[in-house]
């Protein structure tokens, strides 16, 4: 239980020309409610964001499994009274490789125009990740706008979103007199087992994935208002005789022109050729209903946004004729060398299904400013440390320029691709380079978050 703060136990700290950085309280809802509005809408601040403003008011109000009100920082002009800036910090436990782990999410980061470039930002990324430390966090992620948050120590690194379209015509028509085979229905939650058992299902394909206790699960069921924005439409697929065979999970509203589900998935035995032209028709009957997030646009196509790859995309290839790339999260992992520690046993796994089995030796990572140093003794990970490239930065047995490596831990570039793309990234020896791909193999993620 959360008890009220006094206004001292708010404040975090004076920023200067008379603005103070502290939590949100309850008294702040109706401001927050209206900042967020009008900063998050992309057709300007005199029309107002209805679904980031419902998100807001339900974070301030409803009880949430991975946040509370006083998780939002304001930064508020004193000679105003007025909100210039605000963002916040989801808590939530993710996996790597089935190894658990905690995160931080920050999100519905922004500041009034007026008050931009003065570091309202910094500072409030200064006070959530210090919470997020003392939360026991090992990494923060966010999603966002093209590199701004690379600012605050974030990399660009994991796979986020992509997926396939369909339009119109690919759009599959009942036969005349043909009853539809399978038919979707609002989630219960006497379907919670079922839709845990199919969510863990889908979990074991993804290198990353985010924890959905019953909690979570329940709240996603009943905990938001009908308008928020980060609310997930449940629907479970039933055959003709009332078979619980699979989940759907889409947004309230449209993207653009296209109805897309974010999460679909099968239960064993089940045919996905069979199911997913029921799928389909029902996507299409949505988006006939539902208004796209911004501009007028009329339904033209349907889409499953569950990143690089998924079943559903093996057995209709004809009908979803459209690939769009993933965007990615942004994520920041401030002790590397922790992380690594508590991922060993995955590293330890990879390595003993590959010709390296039983492997000792050690491999020197370099980040040209500072670097690690893993060691290996008969295939398990004994030492994780700093490790400080001599006599030159760009000393070591292979080197990653910036936060680059990264993208090679989450599995989101290989090897060759990051090589491609950055030339300071190298490899010395072939025994490095075999270590790198049996450790770091580029891997499938994608994360549906509690928020």
């Amino acid at each position: 239980m959360h008890l009220p703060m006094t206004k001292d136990e708010t404040f975090l700290r004076e920023l200067g020309d008379g603005l103070v950085l502290r939590r949100a309280t309850m008294e702040d809802t109706d401001a927050l409610v209206d900042f967020n509005a009008r900063i998050h809408s992309e057709e300007g601040p005199d029309l107002l964001n209805e679904m980031a403003a419902e998100w807001t008011r339900d974070l301030m109000i409803r009880p949430h499994p991975a946040f509370h009100f006083s998780d939002f920082t304001i930064v508020e002009d004193a000679h105003t009274q007025k909100i210039v800036s605000s963002m916040n910090l989801f808590s939530q436990t993710w996996t790597y490789a089935g190894i658990p782990f905690g995160v931080g999410q920050p999100e519905l980061v922004g500041t009034l125009p007026d008050y931009r470039n003065r570091g309202l930002v910094r500072a409030q990324f200064d006070v959530v990740h210090q919470w997020s430390k003392e939360r026991g966090q090992m990494m923060q992620v966010i999603s966002g706008v093209p590199y701004f948050y690379r600012q605050f120590g974030y990399e660009m690194a994991l796979s986020m979103y992509g997926g396939r379209t369909g339009y119109l015509p690919q759009i599959p028509v009942l036969k005349d007199g043909e009853q539809e085979p399978y038919s979707l229905r609002p989630a219960l939650e006497e379907d919670l087992p079922f839709i845990m058992q199919l969510y863990q299902q889908a979990c074991q394909r993804s290198l990353v994935s985010c924890v959905r206790d019953e909690a979570a699960w329940l709240f996603e069921l009943n905990g938001k208002s009908s308008r928020n924005i980060s609310r997930a439409e449940l629907r479970v697929i039933e055959s003709k005789d009332g078979e619980k065979v699979g989940l759907l999970a889409h947004s309230i509203y449209r993207w653009g022109p296209a109805m897309g589900a974010f999460f679909y998935e099968i239960k064993p035995g089940i045919s996905w050729l069979a199911v997913t032209p029921s799928v389909i028709r029902y996507l299409k009957a949505a988006g006939e209903t539902l208004k796209p997030e911004v501009g007028n646009e009329e339904f033209g196509a349907f889409a499953f946004s569950m990143g690089t790859e998924h079943p559903v995309y093996q057995v209709l290839p004809d009908r979803l004729v459209r690939e769009w790339k993933p965007y990615a999260w942004y994520l920041r992992v401030p002790d590397l060398t922790g992380f690594l520690h508590h991922i060993a046993p995955a590293l330890e796994k990879r390595l003993a299904e590959s010709p390296l089995v039983g492997h000792t030796g050690e491999l020197k990572i370099t980040f040209y400013r500072d670097g690690l140093r893993l060691v290996f003794e008969k295939g398990g990970l004994s030492k994780v440390e700093s490790w400080k490239p001599v006599p030159v930065g760009h000393a070591g047995d292979t080197a990653f320029p910036g936060l680059s490596f990264l993208q090679l831990l989450f599995g989101y570039r290989s090897l060759d691709e990051l090589k491609a793309t950055f030339p300071d990234c190298w490899w010395e020896t072939n025994d490095a380079r075999a270590l790198l791909d049996i450790l770091f193999p580029k891997r499938y993620s994608n994360v549906w978050p509690v928020i």
